[in-house]
């Protein structure tokens, strides 16, 4: 079945304070900044209420839970969209919200730790026979991270960049069921879909960096990129495909890059707007190891507006990444069997991020 789902935003692994976490589900990538950079970007490496080091080693533990939402349906193979899917009705419909958990300690100015528990609820609806309406919820794979920053925070020269590692643990479901109507009537228990899937039952590693400038007009530039390492080639999860190559799941690297321009709403205290692209995505071959068993690699290109409002130790955001470019590339077993499989896309994401410092 050439039939693909690809999520349009940020899955389990996050860069400790890099402002990339990974939400994992397998096939499905999702990625937002976290408060830790939108901090920065609203109040340009300083507290809001002017505090500096002693605010932190009063205050030195966050929490920040986001929420991201996001229905794919549009099917593409390459940059082109496969309109006949909608007209056809063989078009599959996934909808999933992500819930993420990260827990910050800082200990000193420049160097922080962090834990990140994603968890998924997705349902992929499938009308043409085997009929299949199938959801799956549970926890993802956690990450253990820790970040330093290059100059001690609050720079001086209004800028500063960090770089963070990750340990990504298989903690997250690899193998989760729904069900299955056939064509006969009778109901069974299926192997759910890769993009439903919370986790890939494997060891991994995050690399990233972050970084921020106070440019002309009282504007900040941010740049942010992490790579998620998924050295294992496949989990033995059976995907019960029928071409070569195709039977098991494949283990995935996952990457994200943002840049973009924020300010401080004037007459607002607190409020920040911020705008920039984003260009996130599965690649056909991992970095380190093999990339057999099925994926459905390929990247998209978004813009990305966004507010923050930080009051006191309690941060709200809300961004919306809007799909400029979409492109499923042929994965591994794709290009051995000469064909190219397709994938749907969302046009747009939510994402609702609440932090509060201790």
């Amino acid at each position: 079945m050439k039939t693909a789902v690809f999520c349009t935003t940020i899955v389990g692994a996050a860069v400790a304070l890099s402002g990339a976490s990974f939400a994992r589900a397998q096939g499905c990538l999702a990625a937002h900044t976290s408060s830790n950079i939108q901090s920065c970007i609203t109040s340009g490496g300083h507290n809001m209420d002017g505090t500096g080091s002693g605010f932190l080693r009063h205050h030195p533990l966050t929490v920040e839970v986001d929420w991201r939402s996001f229905s794919s349906f549009r099917h593409f193979s390459g940059t082109v969209e496969n309109t006949s899917r909608q007209t056809l009705g063989t078009f599959i419909a996934n909808h999933q919200n992500l819930y993420n958990v990260t827990m910050d300690m800082q200990l000193t100015p420049r160097w922080s730790v962090n834990a990140f528990v994603p968890v998924l609820q997705g349902t992929r609806d499938q009308k043409y026979p085997p009929v299949q309406n199938v959801e799956v919820a549970g926890i993802g794979d956690m990450i253990v991270g820790v970040q330093g920053w290059v100059l001690r925070p609050p720079a001086e020269n209004g800028g500063n960049i960090a770089f963070s590692a990750g340990l990504k643990l298989p903690t997250g479901i690899n193998g989760g069921t729904g069900t299955a109507r056939l064509a006969n009537g009778t109901v069974q228990k299926v192997v759910a879909d890769q993009s439903l899937q919370p986790g890939d039952g494997s060891w991994g590693f995050t690399l990233g960096s972050q970084a921020y400038k106070q440019t002309y007009f009282h504007t900040i530039g941010y740049f942010q990129g992490s790579w998620l390492f998924n050295p294992r080639d496949t989990n033995n999860v059976p995907t019960f495909r029928a071409a070569k190559g195709e039977g098991v799941m494949s283990v995935t690297d996952q990457y994200l890059f943002r840049a973009g321009l924020s300010r401080h709403v004037p007459h607002v205290y607190g409020l920040a707007a911020s705008f920039g692209g984003r260009m996130e995505g599965i690649p056909v071959r991992d970095a380190f190891g093999k990339s057999n068993g099925f994926r459905r690699p390929g990247y998209i290109i978004s813009v990305e507006p966004a507010v923050q409002y930080q009051y006191r130790r309690s941060m709200l955001s809300l961004s919306s990444p809007w799909a400029v470019q979409r492109n499923r590339r042929a994965s591994v077993p794709d290009l051995a069997n000469h064909k190219h499989g397709d994938a749907a896309f969302a046009d747009y994401a939510l994402i609702l991020s609440v932090s509060h410092t201790f």
